[in-house]
C-alpha cells in the first residue's frame, strides 16, 4: 500500500472528504440522495442504488431510466460483480445492417434491452437493507418538484442538440420549449416521477413484465423498433466474478468482457515491464510508455472482446503475464508506433461509489452510452433508451458482429482495488473509450508515485482517441511533456477546458485499519464526495 503524500500539485477546486460513511458521484444531488439512505440506517448498497436512481433525473445527459449498468462490490467478505447490460432484441439480425460500414448511434437500430433497473433490483434483493421503494424518494421528488440544472449538465444538454435534433421523441421531451435548459434553471419531468413510482411500487416488475414494458413494446411496434416485451421479460442481470491483474503488488479488478475493463488491466501488465518510478510522473518518458501500452491493449480488445459466448480467446489468455511481456517488447521508448492485435491464444456515463462503516463498498457505473442515448424516449414515461447496440460491429464473422440475443462490446466499466485479498478502493472514471485509459493513468499515479486519490484524479490526462487516432491532451499538461511526445512521433490534439473528453472520476479509499474512508470527486464535473 503506498504512503500517500498530501500534496496537491494540479489545479483543482476539490479536496478529499474523510468519513466513516461516504458517497461520491458526478452530481451533488445524487450524492446527497445516497447519503440520506445511510442516515436512515441503510447500507452502502442502499446508498449506491438511491444515488443511481437519482442521477438518472439530475444528470439525464449521461444516463437514464433506460440505461445499462454494472457494479463491483465488496460485500464485507468477498468481491462480487454484477453485469446488468442488456442483450440485443431477438429481431435484431445482421441482415438489417447489410451494407452499413458501422452501427447507427441514434434511433431504434441502436437500442438493446435496458438493464439499469435490473441492477437496482438484483443488488437490492441480495444486499439491500431499506425497503426498495424508499430508495426512489429523492429521485421522484427531483423529477416531480424539479431541480436546478448544474453548469456542466447544461453544457452537455446543449451539445446533444446537433446529434439528436432529428429524433422527435427526444426533442419533444427534452427540449419542450424549443431549447435546452440553462445553468441554474429549474427542470421538472413529472412523467419520470410517475415511471419511477411504478418501478418502486412493483419492485421493478412494471419495467420488465408490466405496464412500462407494454409501453416500450407498443412504441417500438408503432415506430419501427425491434424491441419487444419478450426481450424485456427474458432479461436478467448476471452475477459474475471480476477479473483482475496485480500491478507492483496492488490489484486492479474489472468486470469481465463484453466490457472493455480488461484493457486497463492489460495496459498495466504491459507497463509493469518498464521501470518508470525514477522518471517524472507527468514527463514525456512515462507518458509515452503509458500511451503505447494503452494502444497495444486497444489493438487486442477491439479484435477480441465481445459477448464471451462468441469470443475467440479467454480473458485469462489476454491477461497472461508472459503474453503481456511479449507485447511490451514491441514498444520503442523513443518512438510512437502503430500496433495490430496480438495472438493471446498461443501463450461507454456516470460513475459513483458508496461505502459504509460496516466495510461494505460499492463501485457502480450506469450509462446511456452516447449522451442521451438513442434519442428514443417512450411517450408518457420519460424513459430515454440507451444506444448500446452501437457497440456492435457490422463486420462479417467478427466475434462482436451484430446479432440477436447478444451483448455488445461495452465501454462502461466500474473498477475496484484490492491488496493481498483485502479491499482498498472503489474506483471509476466515466467517458467512453477514455475509461480504461483513465483507470490505468490514475492507478499508476497512485501505485507508482504515491499520489493521494484526489491528486491522482486531478492530474492532466491524455486520450488515445478512437476516432481520429491522435492523442488528445488537456491544456494543463506540462509544455515539456507535449514537446517530448511530439518528438517521439505522437500526433497531438489540444483541448481547452471545459472538455468532456477526459472523463470524470470518483474514488473511495479505505484506510488499512478500517473504520474510515477518503472520498474524492474530481473537478471536471459538478460532482461531490459527501459523508458523515
Amino acid at each position: 500500500m503506498p504512503s500517500f503524500t498530501y500534496d496537491f500539485p494540479y489545479p483543482t477546486r476539490k479536496l478529499p472528504v474523510f468519513a466513516s460513511n461516504v458517497v461520491a458521484s458526478s452530481q451533488h444531488l445524487a450524492s446527497t440522495a445516497g447519503l440520506r439512505m445511510l442516515a436512515k440506517g441503510g447500507n452502502a448498497v442502499d446508498a449506491a442504488i438511491a444515488s443511481a436512481i437519482a442521477i438518472t433525473i439530475v444528470e439525464p445527459t449521461m444516463n437514464g431510466i433506460g440505461a445499462d449498468a454494472f457494479c463491483i462490490l465488496w460485500d464485507g467478505t468477498k468481491l462480487v460483480g454484477l453485469n446488468a447490460s442488456g442483450h440485443s432484441p431477438a429481431l435484431m439480425t445482421p441482415d438489417q445492417y447489410a451494407g452499413q460500414a458501422s452501427m447507427p448511434s441514434t434511433g431504434w437500430g441502436s437500442v438493446t434491452v435496458p438493464g439499469a433497473v435490473s441492477l437496482w433490483m438484483a443488488l437490492h434483493a441480495r444486499y439491500g437493507k431499506l425497503p426498495f421503494a424508499d430508495l426512489f424518494e429523492p429521485a421522484i421528488k427531483y423529477a416531480h418538484d424539479g431541480f436546478r440544472v448544474s453548469y456542466m449538465v447544461s453544457r452537455q444538454w446543449a451539445r446533444a442538440v446537433d446529434r439528436l435534433r432529428g429524433q422527435q421523441d427526444w426533442v419533444r421531451d427534452f427540449m419542450p420549449n424549443g431549447r435546452t435548459p440553462q445553468a441554474g434553471e429549474v427542470w421538472k419531468f413529472p412523467d419520470q416521477a410517475k415511471t419511477l413510482a411504478k418501478i418502486a411500487e412493483s419492485g421493478g416488475e412494471a419495467f420488465y413484465r408490466g405496464e412500462l414494458a407494454e409501453a416500450m413494446d407498443s412504441h417500438a411496434r408503432a415506430t419501427g423498433g425491434a424491441l419487444r416485451r419478450n426481450d424485456l421479460a427474458e432479461h436478467q442481470a448476471d452475477w459474475v466474478d471480476p477479473i483482475g491483474l496485480t500491478y507492483r503488488g496492488t490489484t486492479l479488478h474489472e468486470i469481465p468482457p463484453s466490457g472493455q475493463g480488461i484493457a486497463a488491466c492489460m495496459a498495466l501488465g504491459i507497463l509493469e515491464n518498464f521501470d518508470i518510478a525514477g522518471h517524472d510522473c507527468d514527463g514525456a518518458e512515462v507518458t509515452h510508455l503509458r500511451i503505447e501500452a494503452m494502444k497495444l491493449a486497444f489493438a487486442d480488445i477491439w479484435r477480441y472482446v465481445a459477448d464471451p459466448r462468441f469470443m475467440d480467446v479467454t480473458p485469462a489468455q489476454m491477461l497472461d503475464k508472459h503474453y503481456l511481456k511479449s507485447r511490451a517488447k514491441l514498444i520503442d521508448p523513443k518512438k510512437a508506433k502503430e500496433f495490430g492485435p496480438g495472438v493471446p491464444k498461443d501463450s461507454g456515463t456516470i460513475y459513483l461509489g458508496a461505502a459504509d462503516e460496516s466495510g461494505m463498498m460499492v463501485s457502480l457505473i450506469q450509462s446511456n452510452y452516447t449522451g442521451f442515448g438513442s434519442g428514443i424516449v417512450v411517450p408518457g414515461t420519460g424513459i430515454a433508451l440507451q444506444n448500446r447496440a452501437t457497440g456492435f460491429v457490422t463486420t462479417k464473422g467478427h466475434p462482436n458482429e451484430v446479432g440477436p440475443k447478444k451483448r455488445p462490446f461495452h465501454t462502461i466499466i466500474p473498477a475496484f482495488i484490492t491488496k493481498d485479498g483485502k479491499p482498498v478502493a472503489t474506483f471509476g472514471l466515466m467517458g467512453g473509450a477514455m475509461q480504461p485509459q483513465g483507470h490505468m493513468q490514475v492507478f499508476s499515479r497512485i501505485v507508482d508515485y504515491g499520489q493521494n486519490p484526489q491528486a491522482a484524479i486531478c492530474g492532466p490526462r491524455w486520450r488515445v482517441h478512437e476516432t481520429d487516432k491522435t492523442v488528445w491532451v488537456e491544456d494543463h499538461m506540462p509544455t515539456e511533456t507535449l514537446s517530448g511526445l511530439e518528438a517521439r512521433g505522437h500526433k497531438l490534439t489540444h483541448t481547452k477546458w471545459p472538455s468532456f473528453d477526459f472523463g470524470s472520476s470518483q474514488i473511495i479509499w479505505r484506510f488499512p485499519e478500517g473504520g474510515a474512508y477518503l472520498a474524492a470527486s474530481e473537478g471536471r464535473r459538478d460532482g461531490a464526495a459527501v459523508g458523515f
